[in-house]
């Protein structure tokens, strides 16, 4: 799209077919713009009708969209999808979280679309503002656009803090919806593949990988006509599931522990590759966290790491705090990460994508 303004080449149909653009977030580089023609667009809101009966929603149900309705594809499919099955749709843009709060527990919401970071920071938000959650009638958390549904320890915080269960789901704007949360496995999503042909590839060999081993995944859209892509790398880390099928006979393939991270993000610490998933799972294993910064930077021409972590309001004791962070990263790397610990409410919250993987190395070059 630098070479070919503003679009890039990548369209099948003349201008004037196209109806819809969106774009990506730019979070793992420039934001791409992406079009679609009305029956392109169809075709992922009908995969994410998909993703919404594999998580149980019904007619009747409420469905509250904690976002701002800016560019971003999966917010808008998610939409129309809900609307298209018939679900109360209520939107969330344009107001504070403790208005979404409010608006969640008077419009009797029963469904919460956002992102797992989000999801934690509503109640963080309703502690704050002495609400009770359990006034909520949310009985499933959608979540997608970072790994937290999928990791362990994100998972059980959220659950507790809401009384729900999570369901995990991951799509790309430029390609579509692609998953769901098997049935019979939390922390597994299978590829919706009637949609797309799914590989998943090592990253050196380009060769697929067996079950239980980890590569790049690769995929086709059979749908997205206005869109084409072929064999695209999407730069996710995934782990390829057994090839068997869940409790109803879905063959799909399987992704056990959801997107593990992105190809961009693993980073070698002495020796250890280190993903943005696993180091979420600590943080979040360990009581009196409210959040956390994970930044790597170069020192003597090898890449460190240190954490920033902001301690919960009610937390008494930072040095069995920081004891125990180092205890459970020394226990799941090997490692001693040094741990810095910064003023309750001093790091930025976000709406969407979080930002606490920050890559100093790459912002001095």
């Amino acid at each position: 799209q630098e070479d070919h303004p503003h679009y890039g080449t990548n369209l099948t149909y003349p201008p004037e077919k196209y109806v819809r653009l969106c774009r990506t977030s730019g979070s793992t580089g420039a934001p791409l713009r992406c079009l679609d023609t009305r029956e392109s667009w169809e075709w992922m809101v009908d995969n994410w009708c998909r993703v919404f009966s594999e998580a149980g929603i019904r007619p009747g149900d409420r469905v509250f969209f904690a976002f701002s309705f800016g560019p971003f594809l999966g917010f808008w499919t998610a939409w129309d999808a809900a609307a298209k099955n018939g679900y109360l749709c209520l939107p969330g843009g344009g107001v504070s979280s403790y208005a979404r709060i409010l608006a969640i527990i008077e419009n009797e919401a029963t469904v919460l679309c956002c992102t797992p970071t989000y999801a934690l920071r509503l109640a963080e938000v309703a502690r704050e503002e002495n609400v009770d959650l359990s006034q909520a009638k949310i009985h499933t958390l959608i979540v997608a656009g970072e790994p937290g549904g999928s990791v362990p320890a994100t998972r059980a915080r959220i659950e507790k803090a809401w009384g729900a269960r999570v369901f995990d789901h991951h799509g790309m704007t430029e390609i579509g919806p692609v998953s769901y949360e098997c049935p019979d496995r939390a922390g597994t999503l299978r590829v919706i593949e009637s949609s797309y042909i799914a590989e998943v590839l090592d990253r050196e060999t380009h060769q697929a990988v067996a079950p239980g081993e980890r590569g790049e995944l690769v995929l086709t859209s059979l749908g997205r006509a206005a869109l084409p892509l072929l064999r695209y790398r999407t730069g996710d880390i995934v782990e390829l599931g057994p090839k068997e099928p869940d409790s109803r006979g879905c063959h799909d393939l399987a992704l056990i522990g959801g997107i593990i991270g992105r190809t961009d993000d693993m980073v070698p610490i002495r020796g250890v590759n280190v993903s943005p998933s696993v180091v979420e799972n600590v943080m979040h294993s360990v009581s009196g966290v409210a959040d956390y910064r994970a930044e790597i930077s170069e020192e003597r021409g090898l890449l460190v790491m240190k954490i920033k972590v902001e301690p919960t309001p009610d937390c008494e004791d930072i040095e069995h705090l920081v004891g125990g962070l180092q205890k459970e990263f020394h226990h799941t790397f090997s490692l001693r990460i040094p741990i810095d610990v910064v003023e309750p409410g001093s790091l930025p919250r976000f709406e969407m994508k979080h930002k606490r993987w920050v890559r100093l190395d790459k912002e001095a070059s």
